[in-house]
Protein backbone atom coordinates (compact mmCIF):
# COMPACT_ATOMS: atom_id res chain seq x y z
CA UNK A 1 0.00 0.00 0.00
CA UNK A 2 1.07 3.09 -1.24
CA UNK A 3 0.42 6.55 0.55
CA UNK A 4 -1.58 7.77 -2.79
CA UNK A 5 -3.99 4.74 -2.16
CA UNK A 6 -5.57 6.65 0.72
CA UNK A 7 -6.52 9.74 -1.32
CA UNK A 8 -10.30 11.37 -1.98
CA UNK A 9 -11.52 13.99 -3.08
CA UNK A 10 -13.34 15.82 0.38
CA UNK A 11 -15.50 18.59 0.16
CA UNK A 12 -14.82 21.18 3.10
CA UNK A 13 -18.33 21.79 3.62
CA UNK A 14 -18.21 18.46 5.25
CA UNK A 15 -15.74 19.31 8.30
CA UNK A 16 -17.43 19.68 11.40
CA UNK A 17 -17.09 22.69 13.09
CA UNK A 18 -19.57 22.22 15.88
CA UNK A 19 -20.59 19.12 17.86
CA UNK A 20 -24.17 17.43 17.10
CA UNK A 21 -26.80 19.48 19.11
CA UNK A 22 -26.73 16.04 21.41
CA UNK A 23 -23.92 13.60 22.02
CA UNK A 24 -25.20 10.41 20.70
CA UNK A 25 -27.26 12.11 18.04
CA UNK A 26 -24.78 12.09 15.26
CA UNK A 27 -25.44 9.92 12.15
CA UNK A 28 -23.72 5.99 12.48
CA UNK A 29 -22.48 4.23 9.50
CA UNK A 30 -22.65 0.57 10.47
CA UNK A 31 -19.99 -1.41 8.37
CA UNK A 32 -20.43 -5.50 8.30
CA UNK A 33 -17.03 -6.41 7.27
CA UNK A 34 -17.82 -9.86 6.53
CA UNK A 35 -20.85 -9.14 3.72
CA UNK A 36 -20.14 -5.21 3.17
CA UNK A 37 -23.33 -4.44 4.19
CA UNK A 38 -23.69 -0.71 4.91
CA UNK A 39 -26.47 0.66 7.16
CA UNK A 40 -27.17 4.39 7.98
CA UNK A 41 -28.73 4.75 11.70
CA UNK A 42 -27.74 7.33 14.56
CA UNK A 43 -25.09 6.61 17.08
CA UNK A 44 -27.52 5.85 20.47
CA UNK A 45 -28.57 2.89 18.01
CA UNK A 46 -25.09 1.05 18.73
CA UNK A 47 -26.60 -0.41 21.64
CA UNK A 48 -28.44 -2.72 18.85
CA UNK A 49 -25.20 -4.33 18.19
CA UNK A 50 -24.00 -5.58 21.75
CA UNK A 51 -24.94 -7.98 23.87
CA UNK A 52 -24.58 -8.84 27.42
CA UNK A 53 -20.82 -9.98 28.16
CA UNK A 54 -19.33 -7.95 24.99
CA UNK A 55 -16.98 -5.35 26.02
CA UNK A 56 -16.14 -1.48 24.81
CA UNK A 57 -12.41 -0.39 25.64
CA UNK A 58 -12.21 3.69 26.36
CA UNK A 59 -9.47 5.49 26.41
CA UNK A 60 -9.71 7.52 29.73
CA UNK A 61 -7.75 10.69 28.61
CA UNK A 62 -8.40 14.16 29.06
CA UNK A 63 -7.78 17.39 27.27
CA UNK A 64 -6.19 19.59 28.67
CA UNK A 65 -6.17 23.38 27.51
CA UNK A 66 -3.20 23.18 25.77
CA UNK A 67 -2.92 25.94 23.48
CA UNK A 68 -1.50 29.46 24.94
CA UNK A 69 -1.11 33.37 23.63
CA UNK A 70 1.66 35.53 24.57
CA UNK A 71 3.24 38.63 24.13
CA UNK A 72 6.95 38.57 23.10
CA UNK A 73 9.35 40.94 24.96
CA UNK A 74 10.06 44.52 23.35
CA UNK A 75 8.35 44.01 20.44
CA UNK A 76 4.95 43.02 22.27
CA UNK A 77 4.03 40.47 19.12
CA UNK A 78 1.17 38.18 19.77
CA UNK A 79 2.16 34.54 19.33
CA UNK A 80 0.54 31.01 19.94
CA UNK A 81 2.04 28.15 22.42
CA UNK A 82 1.22 24.84 21.94
CA UNK A 83 2.02 23.19 24.83
CA UNK A 84 2.62 19.54 23.51
CA UNK A 85 4.76 18.09 26.39
CA UNK A 86 5.88 18.61 29.79
CA UNK A 87 10.04 17.79 30.11
CA UNK A 88 10.63 18.20 33.58
CA UNK A 89 8.15 19.15 36.40
CA UNK A 90 10.81 20.79 38.65
CA UNK A 91 12.67 22.96 36.35
CA UNK A 92 9.04 23.10 34.20
CA UNK A 93 10.12 22.62 31.10
CA UNK A 94 8.00 22.07 27.85
CA UNK A 95 8.15 21.51 24.81
CA UNK A 96 5.84 23.15 22.52
CA UNK A 97 4.77 24.60 18.92
CA UNK A 98 5.06 28.33 18.60
CA UNK A 99 3.34 30.41 15.80
CA UNK A 100 4.23 32.63 13.86
CA UNK A 101 8.34 30.34 14.16
CA UNK A 102 10.72 33.04 13.01
CA UNK A 103 9.76 35.80 15.31
CA UNK A 104 10.72 33.14 18.34
CA UNK A 105 14.36 32.41 19.24
CA UNK A 106 16.36 31.40 22.13
CA UNK A 107 16.95 33.64 24.70
CA UNK A 108 13.39 35.28 24.33
CA UNK A 109 10.98 35.94 26.40
CA UNK A 110 7.20 35.52 26.49
CA UNK A 111 4.85 37.02 28.96
CA UNK A 112 1.11 35.56 29.28
CA UNK A 113 -1.80 36.94 30.96
CA UNK A 114 -3.31 40.47 31.30
CA UNK A 115 -0.89 40.91 34.68
CA UNK A 116 1.69 39.37 32.87
CA UNK A 117 2.51 36.59 35.87
CA UNK A 118 3.89 33.80 33.84
CA UNK A 119 6.86 34.22 31.74
CA UNK A 120 8.30 31.62 29.46
CA UNK A 121 12.30 31.65 28.46
CA UNK A 122 12.97 30.02 24.69
CA UNK A 123 15.84 27.66 26.06
CA UNK A 124 16.29 25.12 22.55
CA UNK A 125 15.20 24.99 19.17
CA UNK A 126 13.80 21.37 18.36
CA UNK A 127 12.68 21.34 14.93
CA UNK A 128 11.28 24.20 12.72
CA UNK A 129 8.32 25.37 15.01
CA UNK A 130 9.00 23.55 18.15
CA UNK A 131 10.72 25.00 21.05
CA UNK A 132 11.66 24.10 24.41
CA UNK A 133 10.23 26.51 27.10
CA UNK A 134 11.32 27.00 30.64
CA UNK A 135 8.44 28.63 32.43
CA UNK A 136 9.19 31.46 35.12
CA UNK A 137 6.30 31.60 37.57
CA UNK A 138 6.63 32.71 41.51
CA UNK A 139 4.14 30.00 43.16
CA UNK A 140 4.04 26.42 43.64
CA UNK A 141 4.04 23.75 41.23
CA UNK A 142 -0.09 22.84 41.99
CA UNK A 143 -0.39 26.77 41.34
CA UNK A 144 2.15 26.53 38.14
CA UNK A 145 0.07 24.09 36.57
CA UNK A 146 -3.79 25.87 37.18
CA UNK A 147 -2.31 29.16 36.27
CA UNK A 148 -1.86 26.87 32.86
CA UNK A 149 -5.00 25.76 32.78
CA UNK A 150 -6.66 29.52 33.70
CA UNK A 151 -4.53 30.71 31.09
CA UNK A 152 -4.64 27.98 28.19
CA UNK A 153 -7.88 27.43 25.48
CA UNK A 154 -9.27 24.26 24.27
CA UNK A 155 -6.44 22.79 21.56
CA UNK A 156 -9.90 22.61 19.03
CA UNK A 157 -7.84 21.34 15.69
CA UNK A 158 -6.96 23.93 13.67
CA UNK A 159 -9.20 23.51 10.58
CA UNK A 160 -11.94 24.83 13.12
CA UNK A 161 -11.50 28.83 12.29
CA UNK A 162 -14.22 29.92 14.60
CA UNK A 163 -13.35 31.38 18.09
CA UNK A 164 -13.37 28.65 20.98
CA UNK A 165 -16.59 28.70 22.91
CA UNK A 166 -17.49 27.42 26.78
CA UNK A 167 -19.30 24.76 24.86
CA UNK A 168 -15.97 23.35 23.82
CA UNK A 169 -14.38 22.97 27.07
CA UNK A 170 -17.40 20.18 27.49
CA UNK A 171 -17.96 18.74 24.37
CA UNK A 172 -14.28 18.61 23.34
CA UNK A 173 -13.94 16.05 26.42
CA UNK A 174 -15.24 12.68 26.54
CA UNK A 175 -17.87 12.19 29.95
CA UNK A 176 -15.26 9.30 31.26
CA UNK A 177 -12.36 11.89 30.78
CA UNK A 178 -9.79 11.25 34.02
CA UNK A 179 -6.16 11.38 33.34
CA UNK A 180 -4.99 14.56 32.06
CA UNK A 181 -2.51 14.77 29.68
CA UNK A 182 -4.11 14.79 26.20
CA UNK A 183 -3.90 17.65 23.40
CA UNK A 184 -6.11 16.57 21.15
CA UNK A 185 -9.44 14.54 22.15
CA UNK A 186 -10.21 11.07 21.25
CA UNK A 187 -12.37 11.55 19.36
CA UNK A 188 -14.71 8.32 19.06
CA UNK A 189 -15.61 8.57 22.55
CA UNK A 190 -17.47 12.26 22.52
CA UNK A 191 -20.47 10.42 20.53
CA UNK A 192 -21.14 8.88 24.12
CA UNK A 193 -23.59 10.47 26.89
CA UNK A 194 -23.73 8.97 30.17
CA UNK A 195 -27.74 8.03 29.06
CA UNK A 196 -26.35 5.71 26.45
CA UNK A 197 -23.38 4.21 29.10
CA UNK A 198 -26.33 3.64 31.39
CA UNK A 199 -28.03 2.12 28.58
CA UNK A 200 -25.14 -0.41 27.65
CA UNK A 201 -24.39 -1.13 31.08
CA UNK A 202 -27.58 -1.95 31.78
CA UNK A 203 -27.76 -4.24 28.74
CA UNK A 204 -24.53 -6.60 30.09
CA UNK A 205 -22.36 -4.18 28.40
CA UNK A 206 -18.73 -4.49 30.21
CA UNK A 207 -16.33 -1.53 29.95
CA UNK A 208 -12.41 -1.92 30.06
CA UNK A 209 -10.49 1.54 30.51
CA UNK A 210 -6.93 2.55 28.83
CA UNK A 211 -5.04 5.41 28.55
CA UNK A 212 -3.52 6.74 26.06
CA UNK A 213 -2.80 10.63 25.75
CA UNK A 214 -3.18 11.92 22.44
CA UNK A 215 -0.10 14.35 20.93
CA UNK A 216 -0.39 16.24 18.15
CA UNK A 217 1.93 13.41 16.05
CA UNK A 218 -1.13 11.77 15.38
CA UNK A 219 -1.84 14.02 12.70
CA UNK A 220 0.93 14.40 11.26
CA UNK A 221 0.87 14.72 7.46
CA UNK A 222 2.56 11.50 6.07
CA UNK A 223 5.20 12.43 4.04
CA UNK A 224 6.19 9.69 2.15
CA UNK A 225 4.80 7.35 -0.65
CA UNK A 226 6.67 4.38 1.10
CA UNK A 227 4.05 3.87 3.98
CA UNK A 228 6.65 2.06 5.86
CA UNK A 229 9.61 4.81 6.27
CA UNK A 230 6.58 6.68 8.05
CA UNK A 231 7.35 7.47 11.87
CA UNK A 232 4.89 7.76 14.40
CA UNK A 233 5.49 9.72 17.20
CA UNK A 234 5.46 8.38 19.93
CA UNK A 235 2.16 8.60 22.96
CA UNK A 236 1.99 7.45 26.59
CA UNK A 237 0.01 4.70 27.23
CA UNK A 238 -1.34 2.88 30.37
CA UNK A 239 -2.81 -0.79 30.76
CA UNK A 240 -3.79 -1.82 33.80
CA UNK A 241 -4.29 -5.39 34.78
CA UNK A 242 -8.23 -4.82 35.32
CA UNK A 243 -8.11 -3.50 32.05
CA UNK A 244 -6.50 -6.52 30.80
CA UNK A 245 -8.64 -9.04 32.30
CA UNK A 246 -11.58 -7.92 31.60
CA UNK A 247 -10.59 -7.73 28.14
CA UNK A 248 -8.61 -11.12 28.10
CA UNK A 249 -12.06 -12.26 29.71
CA UNK A 250 -14.25 -11.37 27.12
CA UNK A 251 -12.11 -12.82 24.52
CA UNK A 252 -12.16 -16.27 25.87
CA UNK A 253 -15.94 -16.28 26.40
CA UNK A 254 -16.01 -15.50 22.60
CA UNK A 255 -17.60 -12.28 23.40
CA UNK A 256 -17.20 -8.71 21.23
CA UNK A 257 -14.35 -6.42 21.84
CA UNK A 258 -15.07 -3.30 20.68
CA UNK A 259 -12.20 -0.26 20.54
CA UNK A 260 -13.73 2.95 20.73
CA UNK A 261 -11.21 4.81 18.80
CA UNK A 262 -8.33 4.94 16.72
CA UNK A 263 -5.96 5.36 20.16
CA UNK A 264 -7.56 2.72 21.79
CA UNK A 265 -6.77 0.43 18.83
CA UNK A 266 -2.95 1.61 18.65
CA UNK A 267 -2.65 0.60 22.42
CA UNK A 268 -4.21 -2.45 22.85
CA UNK A 269 -2.08 -3.75 19.38
CA UNK A 270 0.67 -1.84 21.20
CA UNK A 271 0.66 -4.71 24.24
CA UNK A 272 -0.23 -8.09 22.77
CA UNK A 273 1.14 -11.15 24.22
CA UNK A 274 2.43 -14.38 22.23
CA UNK A 275 -0.82 -15.63 23.06
CA UNK A 276 -2.09 -13.20 21.51
CA UNK A 277 -4.03 -12.01 24.88
CA UNK A 278 -3.97 -8.27 26.00
CA UNK A 279 -0.83 -7.65 28.57
CA UNK A 280 -0.32 -4.53 30.66
CA UNK A 281 1.69 -2.08 29.67
CA UNK A 282 2.93 1.22 30.99
CA UNK A 283 5.19 3.35 28.83
CA UNK A 284 5.10 5.03 25.40
CA UNK A 285 3.93 4.08 21.93
CA UNK A 286 4.97 4.42 18.29
CA UNK A 287 2.64 1.73 16.61
CA UNK A 288 1.87 2.69 13.22
CA UNK A 289 -1.03 0.05 12.07
CA UNK A 290 -1.66 0.53 7.94
CA UNK A 291 -2.23 -2.48 5.42
CA UNK A 292 -1.71 -5.39 5.28
CA UNK A 293 -2.15 -5.90 9.19
CA UNK A 294 -3.22 -8.64 11.57
CA UNK A 295 -5.50 -7.51 14.24
CA UNK A 296 -4.74 -9.56 17.48
CA UNK A 297 -7.39 -7.97 20.19
CA UNK A 298 -10.57 -5.84 19.09
CA UNK A 299 -12.99 -7.42 16.30
CA UNK A 300 -14.84 -4.53 16.47
CA UNK A 301 -14.46 -0.60 16.56
CA UNK A 302 -16.17 2.65 16.53
CA UNK A 303 -14.42 5.73 14.73
CA UNK A 304 -14.69 9.02 13.51
CA UNK A 305 -14.47 9.76 9.58
CA UNK A 306 -10.85 10.65 8.75
CA UNK A 307 -9.13 12.92 6.58
CA UNK A 308 -7.76 11.79 3.61
CA UNK A 309 -3.83 10.39 3.28
CA UNK A 310 -3.90 10.65 7.18
CA UNK A 311 -2.07 7.49 9.42
CA UNK A 312 -5.97 7.23 11.07
CA UNK A 313 -7.40 6.82 7.85
CA UNK A 314 -4.63 3.80 6.92
CA UNK A 315 -5.60 2.09 10.23
CA UNK A 316 -9.26 1.78 9.19
CA UNK A 317 -8.47 0.39 6.30
CA UNK A 318 -6.19 -2.41 7.53
CA UNK A 319 -9.49 -3.15 10.09
CA UNK A 320 -12.03 -2.99 7.30
CA UNK A 321 -10.71 -4.06 4.21
CA UNK A 322 -9.51 -1.11 1.48
CA UNK A 323 -11.87 -2.02 -1.30
CA UNK A 324 -14.84 -1.55 2.01
CA UNK A 325 -13.17 1.54 2.83
CA UNK A 326 -13.26 3.08 -0.36
CA UNK A 327 -16.96 2.37 -0.54
CA UNK A 328 -17.72 3.38 2.35
CA UNK A 329 -16.34 6.88 2.49
CA UNK A 330 -17.69 7.59 -1.04
CA UNK A 331 -21.33 6.48 0.76
CA UNK A 332 -20.25 8.80 3.67
CA UNK A 333 -19.59 11.67 1.15
CA UNK A 334 -23.00 10.94 -0.73
CA UNK A 335 -24.94 11.01 2.19
CA UNK A 336 -23.46 14.01 3.61
CA UNK A 337 -21.56 12.60 6.56
CA UNK A 338 -19.78 15.11 8.57
CA UNK A 339 -15.76 14.46 9.01
CA UNK A 340 -13.10 14.87 11.35
CA UNK A 341 -12.94 16.00 15.22
CA UNK A 342 -16.90 16.85 15.62
CA UNK A 343 -18.01 14.98 12.60
CA UNK A 344 -20.24 11.58 12.37
CA UNK A 345 -19.18 8.02 13.70
CA UNK A 346 -18.73 4.54 12.00
CA UNK A 347 -19.04 1.05 13.99
CA UNK A 348 -17.08 -1.30 11.86
CA UNK A 349 -18.24 -4.94 13.20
Amino acid sequence: MKLSNFNFDLPKELLAEYPAENRDESKLMVIHRETGKIEHRMFKDMIDYFDEGDVMVLNNTKVFPARLFGNKEKTGARIEVFLLRELNEEQRLWDVLVDPARKIRIGNKLYFGDDESLVAEVIDNTTSRGRTLRFLYDGSYTDFRRKLRELGETPLPKYIKREVTPEDEDRYQTIYAKHEGAVAAPTAGLHFSKHLLKRLEIKGVDFAEVTLHVGLGTFNPVEVEDLSKHKMDSEELVIDERATEIVNNAKANKKRVCAVGTTVMRGLESAVSSERTLNTFEGWTNKFIFPPYDFSIADCMITNFHLPKSTLLMMISAFMGHDLMKKSYKQAILESYRFYSYGDAMLII
